[in-house]
């Protein structure tokens, strides 16, 4: 049989075994459906069982080299195996990969090439059937620097991952001000979590969306309606102190902002600093988690249910 590499595509779609497990598994067998019973009987076709699991549990891995830096994010099904030597080494590879490719999607990340010089999915396939669990390498993010400044990280117990850009007048890579300014930014982002930079940032849809919530809290908290509309306009006029970054009050000194800040440690550099982008993952946002009924569970293996 000679195959094709849309050939080696489909059966690694079909089996969720490796790459080069599949080349091999069609030179021994010149079969499509022996060479998926060939996966199947090494073992190797094991993962594609699992790509039904929900995976919510992970880790976040974050890198910076110079001007650029990425945020990964590695999911599995619990939080055992992010516990896991491999899992941990396996995301922090694929930042790096992200970094040193300047990859930007999943897509491109998954068919770079790692340090064992096999694809990152290849290696996800491999990571799956060993540890057991569905692994998902989920999303990642790039941040690259143009001109003066840096870019900070900070990831926090492997469950939340800020980058954040500060673009300055001047070369300020040495200074240990700036240096201490981007890590107090990343874990203002972490545990304030701002949606926008700024005020000017605010779209009126997103006024809308908060006004409704407004409202309908302030009702359901028994509020008359004649006052509400009143109240909820006072509660957009603080809404940048909430949601803006540089109007929010500094988390390790609330009598200053983080406006007020980035002025002072811009003086103390003697440059103009000025922060133009951030980025937040939290780990498993956005995917429903599987409720588990322990109880049920029970009864329904021993018949019960």
């Amino acid at each position: 049989m000679a195959y094709t590499a849309a050939d080696v595509k489909n059966l690694r779609e079909t089996t969720g075994a490796g790459m080069m497990d599949c080349k091999k598994a069609l030179d021994e067998t010149q079969d499509f459906q022996k060479a998926v019973d060939y996966l199947r009987a090494k073992g190797l076709a094991a993962a594609a069982k699992k790509q039904s699991r929900i995976a919510a549990e992970g880790l976040i891995a974050g890198v910076v080299r110079g001007k650029l830096a990425a945020l990964v994010e590695l999911n599995c099904e619990t939080d055992f195996v992010a516990k896991n030597d491999a899992f941990q080494a396996f995301v922090q590879t694929a930042a790096n990969v992200a970094v040193d490719g300047k990859l930007n999607s999943v897509q491109t990340l998954l068919g770079a090439k790692g340090p064992k010089g096999i694809t990152l999915q290849d290696e996800v396939s491999e990571l799956t059937i060993k540890i057991g669990e569905k692994i998902d390498l989920r999303r990642v993010e790039l941040m690259t620097l143009e001109g003066n400044g840096l870019i900070g990280s900070y990831v926090h117990s492997g469950k939340i991952g800020v980058l954040c850009r500060i673009e300055s007048d001047k070369d300020v890579s040495s200074s240990d001000a700036v240096k201490e300014l981007a890590k107090d930014l990343c874990m203002q982002i972490a545990a304030a979590n701002p949606t926008f930079l700024n005020a000017s940032e605010i779209d009126e849809a997103f006024k809308a969306r908060e006004a409704e919530v407004y409202a309908a809290q302030l009702k359901e908290q028994g509020k008359p309606e004649a006052m509400i509309p009143n109240i909820v306009k006072g509660k957009l006029n603080k809404l940048a102190t909430d949601v803006c970054l540089y109007e929010q009050s500094f988390v390790k000194d609330p009598d200053t902002t983080v406006a007020k800040l980035i002025e002072t440690v811009s003086k103390t550099a003697g440059a103009t600093l000025k922060v133009t982008k951030f980025t937040k993952f939290n780990l498993g946002e956005g995917i429903e988690k599987k409720q588990e009924n322990f109880a049920e569970e029970i009864a329904k293996l021993s018949g019960k249910n």
